[in-house]
């Protein structure tokens, strides 16, 4: 469920009023999942008013600058200054303010695979990684890759990264989908233009108190030889783990620590978390056939081109958004089309 807004403030007190009384019952601590739901909810909704109260202040400075700078230019432009600053940080308030599903505040998994394009889509893949990890650099975001999978001639088959950060799945879920590229290939000896695909997936890093129940007897478990790019440690026994759904396929694989221990425990949660992810798709997917307008989302859809010959421009296919900046766009400045799909996305009108 959507939250009511972020600058509902009397809504916001009330609730944390309904959760102080909650934690003053002396039962409270009897259940501690739900103990720690219920301080975790507390924190974000004081976190929530902390933020409207600090850009209250700012707007109150702000004008105060704007007054006096009738009569003193540098106050004037001091003003002018706080306010286009102001209007930023309101701008990404509410951007959070549509960011109020359940999981969107967590941190997130980003999978890359390659798709068709041989070479080119193994090149591809390897470039949307490093796109999510400027991205997710740019933001502050802690990232670290869990499992890869290189490609013999180059690029990557697949890669999986941990992002740590605020809203990190509530941004990253607008890049779920098949990403395309458009290029002069370099690795067509006839300097031919190539089409690459390589598909993204984002999952939530669910809280340990979110049940997921998965009995042994429902997957598979592999273990192989973890593999690093050019100076990295590579194990030499088998400790990477790979955990498969039998009932939806659906795998997770990690290969970032040398223990096979820790790998197998990493694997267990990411696949959790997929699954968790996959029963959100499936609710999704019901509530949009109730909908004769709305397209329904296939695997293999594609949501962005990224043209870089005959001409420069990426566009996504859902929103309409165009950047000619193609170099920036692949360095990480996402943020105009993850916006553009979340304010489509709550006014009701993705398609």
């Amino acid at each position: 469920m959507r939250s009511g807004g972020i600058f509902d403030l009397a809504i916001l007190n009330d609730r944390i009023s309904e959760l102080d009384a909650l934690a003053e019952d002396p039962e409270f601590w009897n259940d501690p999942s739900r103990a720690r739901k219920v301080l975790k909810e507390k924190a974000g909704i004081e976190g929530t008013i902390r933020s409207f109260q600090e850009l209250a202040d700012a707007l109150e400075e702000a004008d105060m600058a704007l007054e006096l700078g009738e009569e003193d230019p540098d106050l004037l432009e001091e003003g002018e200054t706080s306010m286009r600053a102001l209007a930023e940080r309101v701008r990404v308030a509410e951007v959070e303010r549509m960011l109020g599903e359940e999981a969107d505040r967590n941190d997130a998994v980003i999978e890359i695979n390659k798709g068709a394009g041989g070479t080119d889509a193994a090149d591809w893949a390897d470039m949307l990684r490093r796109m999510y990890l400027r991205w997710c650099e740019r933001r502050g975001f802690k990232t670290k890759v869990t499992d890869i999978q290189l490609n013999p001639d180059a690029g990557i088959n697949s890669v999986t990264i941990e992002v740590k950060g605020d809203y990190a799945y509530g941004y990253l879920k607008a890049e779920i989908g098949v990403h395309r590229l458009v290029r002069i290939s370099p690795f067509d000896a006839s300097a031919r233009r190539h089409t690459a695909f390589a598909s993204v997936d984002i999952t939530p890093d669910i809280d340990d108190d979110i049940e997921i129940q998965v009995a042994e007897s429902e997957v598979r478990i592999d273990t192989y030889r973890a593999s690093g790019a050019g100076g990295q440690h590579v194990n030499t026994t088998d400790s990477a783990v790979r955990i498969t759904h039998l009932a939806t396929n659906i795998v997770a694989a990690c290969q970032a620590e040398r223990s096979q221990h820790k790998n197998r425990a990493k694997a267990w949660k990411m696949l959790r978390a997929k699954l968790y992810q996959h029963e959100l798709e499936r609710r999704q997917a019901e509530a949009d056939q109730m909908h004769a307008e709305k397209k329904r989302i296939e695997w293999g859809s594609q949501i962005r081109s990224y043209v870089l010959q005959p001409y420069r421009l990426v566009k996504d296919v859902r929103t309409g958004t165009e950047i000619g900046n193609t170099d920036k766009v692949l360095d990480g400045h996402l943020d105009p089309f993850m916006e553009a799909w979340l304010v489509q996305r709550a006014s009701g009108d993705e398609g």
